[in-house]
């Protein structure tokens, strides 16, 4: 969470505890970021040694996140997505909200509105 402009902090009674609370403090962390409206960094490269990797609890939030910064980059307003989509300028700030649930066809649609397909891929565990 060093990437992030505001950081992020969790805790527990051991390390264990507080690392299992550590994908919701990424959370939070980035749902603040976006709704200040400031660039989401390229996450560092995933740690070797004794750093844990966190990860966001769900791959939703992930595409959420993904959304947040193809949009950023791109310079497209929210409005313009809606358009593009054939929805309310309010349901397409839904798509950005961690705090509210969307459905991932919802994010894939959101995706092919800006000339993007969304996919996912399975990795071994760490």
């Amino acid at each position: 969470m060093e990437d992030l402009p505001f950081g992020g902090h969790t805790c527990g009674v051991d390390e264990a505890e507080a690392l299992s609370h550590a994908p919701d403090a990424l959370r939070t962390a980035l749902s603040l970021v976006m709704e200040r409206g400031l660039d989401i960094p390229t996450p560092s490269p995933e740690p070797t040694g004794t750093l844990p990797l966190v990860c966001l609890p769900s791959l939703v939030d992930e595409a959420k996140v993904e959304l947040y910064r193809i949009l950023r980059a791109s310079g497209l307003a929210k409005t313009e997505l809606a358009r593009r989509m054939g929805i309310s300028k309010q349901q397409a700030e839904r798509l950005l909200d961690l705090d509210h649930t969307s459905r991932m066809e919802q994010l894939e649609l959101a995706f092919r509105a800006i000339g993007k397909r969304l996919a996912w891929e399975v990795r071994d565990a760490a």
